[in-house]
């Protein structure tokens, strides 16, 4: 599961889009000061850098910037001071960073997590925090429970005497309403959900969205 990072000791110098056809992924040129640990010392400055960066960065949530998929390149590394009674050196390094964040609008194919009363859970297989809720579903929806025991309930869309059933079989489409970055909670209930750094909420209630086979 993600987990939420904050920016501090980093500076983010320019964002840009990764790749026309790949609008929910972002380039983000970031400024970090790191300590490279001594195990780390025997490779490639190089190597080593990338390796504690992605430790550090990577399937992290950075509030207003995203979800850090991977690190892209590094465009300059600069320092390797060891300080006193340190075994670490310390660089200040400027890189890429390949990161998440799809856009209010934008329509993604994701596959059905989980679907109970409240609506719909979808997944992007490295993101699974994504909902449906129920009234935006397409009208006049209803539940039902699943016979299957797969999920929850089941949901159905009734257009005329037609029933378009989501089953979790095929692809849904969705449109992206909001992306947010809830902060970290002091107490956390008993039996609750894991928090979750990141949150899309979204909507099916378009033509040509919902499961792909309707269309």
């Amino acid at each position: 599961m993600p987990r939420k990072s904050h920016l501090l000791g980093r500076k983010l110098l320019s964002n840009s889009q990764f790749g026309k056809k790949l609008k929910m992924f972002y380039l983000s040129k970031i400024e970090h000061t790191l300590r490279l640990p001594p195990h780390l010392l025997r490779l490639p400055l190089n190597e080593a850098i990338k390796l504690e960066l992605e430790n550090v960065f990577l399937d992290k949530v950075i509030a207003n910037l995203g979800l850090c998929i991977s690190i892209y390149d590094i465009k300059e590394i600069e320092g390797g001071f060891v300080y006193q009674g340190e075994g670490a050196s310390t660089h200040t390094v400027k890189f890429r960073l390949v990161v998440f964040r799809p856009f209010v609008g934008e329509i993604i194919a994701a596959k059905l997590k989980e679907s109970d009363a409240n609506g719909l859970r979808l997944s992007l297989g490295f993101f699974e925090d994504i909902y449906i809720p129920s009234h935006l579903l397409p009208s006049p929806s209803r539940s039902e429970p699943d016979p299957n025991r797969r999920y929850e309930v089941k949901w159905i869309w009734e257009f005329g005497d037609t029933k378009y059933v989501i089953d979790g079989l095929d692809e849904i489409k969705f449109r992206v309403l909001s992306v947010n970055y809830p902060s970290i909670p002091i107490e956390q209930a008993e039996g609750s959900k894991p928090f979750a750094p990141m949150v899309i909420n979204g909507s099916i209630d378009y033509d040509g969205l919902g499961p792909v086979s309707w269309w």
